[in-house]
């Protein structure tokens, strides 16, 4: 009986356990929210405030470093406006 009744159920698991647990999980993942172009717009919003912001942040600097010799910023940031710059808003999903 048992060397029937082990090679049904290895068949069994291989054929209709193991399929039926990829479906099940690649419908799950198809119905998960994704990124809509509201969304998309909403991100290069923010990343444009967080640039501005981060431009302002080096301004005050600048200007306490003017005022205070002894001043000097909290993290290095980059001269160069191509090397600040490295997002392209044309490349998106």
């Amino acid at each position: 009986m048992e060397d029937v009744f082990l090679p049904i159920v290895i068949c069994g698991i291989l054929f209709v356990g193991m399929p039926w647990i990829i479906l099940h999980y690649l419908t799950k993942w198809k119905q998960a929210p994704t990124m809509t172009g509201e969304d998309e717009k909403l991100l290069d919003e923010l990343h444009h405030l967080a640039r501005r912001l981060d431009e302002r942040l080096e301004t005050i600097e600048r200007i306490v470093a003017a005022d205070n010799p002894d001043f000097r910023p909290s993290t290095p940031r980059p001269r160069d406006e191509d090397e600040r710059s490295n997002y392209d808003f044309s490349r998106r999903n």
